[in-house]
C-alpha cells in the first residue's frame, strides 16, 4: 500500500493506492493534520511508502514530515519533483525542473484520464491554466491570483475598494459585485482564450475549490475532474 499526498496551500490531500487503484482518498485543512494518523489508522492501512507533492511551506512540509515519522518510523518518503518527461507526459518547460510540482502531477493525472489535447485547470489559492497536445507534450501555461487573492488585492491595494462579498451580474451597479464580476471576467477569459487556441477536439479538466464558481460560466466543453494532482502522485508512486 503506498501513502500518496498532495500538500497545497489550503489543505492536505491523501490517498491510499493499491495496485489496481484507490484503497481510500480524503482531505484535511492544515490545521487539523494531527489528525492524518487517526484517519488512516480508520482506513485500516499500513503504508509502506509514501510520495508527496508539495508546494506547501516549509514549515508545513516539516510539521507534515515528523507526523509521518512519528506514526510510521519505517515508512520511506519520496519527494517528488517535475523532470524532463514521465508517464507519457514531456515536459515543455525551458527548465523542467523549475515548473511546480502540483502543475506536473495534474499534467499526468488528465493525460491518464485523456488522450486528446486538453487544459488543465486547477483554481485554488492559485489559478494555473496548462496545455497538453494530443501527443503529451506539456507546450505552456498561465498562473493567476486566485478568485479570493485577487479580491484581497483589490481591497487591500485601494484605499476605497471594501473587501466584502458581492456577486456575479452582468452589469454589476455596485462596488462589490464589479469587484466580484471582474475576477471572475478575467479568470473566465484566461480559461476561454487558452482553451482555443487548442485544436477543435479538446477538453477542459477543471478542479480545485473555486471550481464550482467558474463551471457554469465557461462556456467551453468541461470534465470536472478533482483529485488530478493526487492521481499525477498515484501514476509516479507506480
Amino acid at each position: 500500500m503506498r501513502l500518496c499526498l498532495d500538500a497545497g496551500n489550503s489543505r492536505l490531500k491523501w490517498g491510499l493506492a493499491h495496485a489496481s487503484g484507490w484503497h481510500a482518498q480524503g482531505a484535511l485543512e492544515w490545521r487539523r493534520l494531527a489528525e492524518l494518523g487517526s484517519v488512516l489508522t480508520a482506513a485500516q492501512a499500513m503504508p509502506r511508502a509514501a510520495f508527496l507533492a508539495c508546494v506547501a511551506d516549509a514549515e508545513r512540509e516539516a510539521a507534515l514530515t515528523e507526523m509521518l515519522t512519528r506514526h510510521y518510523p519505517a515508512l520511506t518518503l519520496t519527494r517528488l519533483s517535475a523532470t524532463a518527461a514521465a508517464a507519457g507526459v514531456k515536459n515543455g518547460y525551458l527548465r523542467p525542473e523549475t515548473l511546480g510540482v502540483d502543475r506536473w502531477c495534474a499534467l499526468i493525472g488528465a493525460r491518464q484520464l485523456e488522450p486528446r489535447p486538453c487544459l488543465v485547470v486547477t483554481a485554488g489559492t492559485a489559478t494555473t491554466i496548462d496545455s497538453l497536445d494530443g501527443e503529451g507534450n506539456f507546450v505552456g501555461g498561465l498562473i493567476l491570483p486566485g478568485l479570493e487573492m485577487m479580491q484581497m488585492a483589490l481591497a487591500q491595494g485601494t484605499a476605497r475598494l471594501p473587501q466584502a462579498e458581492g456577486r456575479y451580474a452582468d452589469f454589476p451597479r455596485n462596488t462589490v459585485d464589479a469587484m466580484v464580476t471582474g475576477c471572475l471576467e478575467a479568470h473566465i477569459g484566461a480559461v476561454e482564450r487558452a482553451f482555443h487556441r487548442l485544436p477543435d477536439a479538446a477538453c477542459c479538466f477543471l478542479s480545485g475549490g473555486a471550481a464550482p464558481r467558474l463551471e457554469s460560466r465557461l462556456q467551453i466543453p468541461l470534465r470536472h475532474a478533482q483529485g488530478l494532482v493526487l492521481e499525477g502522485v498515484r501514476v509516479l508512486a507506480r
